[in-house]
Formats: C-alpha cells, sequence, structure tokens
C-alpha cells in the first residue's frame, strides 16, 4: 500500500479565521480516530493578502484507506459521507473556498 497525501488549499476572508480553524480541527480530530489515518499538518501563509490562505495536508496509509473514510462523500453534492461528515472541504462555510485533492510521492 502507498500512503496519499489529502492537501487542501483554503482560502479565508477576513473575519473568518477562527471559524475555519475550528472546523478544520473538528474535521482533524474525526479522521484521527479513523483507520488509515497517519498525519495531519496544517499550515497558514505569511503573505498578507484580502484572503487569508491555508494549507492542510492529511496523510492517509492508502487511497482504500482514503476512499473508506470519505465513502459517499464523492456521490453526492454535499459531500456527506455515512457518518453525516462533509468531507472532501464541503465542511466549510461560505465564502470559505476550499480546493481539495489527492497526491501520491513521487520523488524526494
Amino acid at each position: 500500500m502507498k500512503e496519499i497525501s489529502v492537501i487542501n488549499f483554503i482560502e479565508v476572508p477576513k473575519g473568518m479565521e477562527d471559524e475555519a480553524i475550528q472546523v478544520r480541527n473538528i474535521y482533524v480530530d474525526y479522521f484521527r480516530k479513523q483507520e488509515g489515518f497517519v498525519s495531519s499538518t496544517f499550515f497558514r501563509s505569511l503573505t498578507k493578502d484580502e484572503w487569508h490562505k491555508y494549507v492542510n495536508i492529511v496523510v492517509w496509509k492508502s487511497q482504500e484507506h482514503f476512499k473508506h473514510v470519505v465513502n459517499l462523500g464523492f456521490d453526492n453534492s454535499d459531500g456527506e459521507n455515512n457518518e453525516g461528515m462533509k468531507v472532501l472541504g464541503k465542511g466549510f462555510p461560505s465564502p470559505i473556498r476550499v480546493s481539495p485533492s489527492q497526491y501520491e510521492i513521487i520523488g524526494n
């Protein structure tokens, strides 16, 4: 099995930073309890802009572990999985913008 990283680029308007961090923490706490979770790292951009930029990286033991956690999330517009969690970056309130994608390591 090959580990995968789910990398979310998150853009947060001024005034919603605390809410975005709280939502991220709720989801990471949920992910930590799931089989196949390896780690999560959260970054905040040092560049000052109209939107605050964050990167959240969640590492899973395999693509299969990741798919099991998001299960139905791929199949509906809300991204809701079997446990009622809005996964795939859909749990953040508007107007926060999230661009999730899955990556595998191909070199160091």
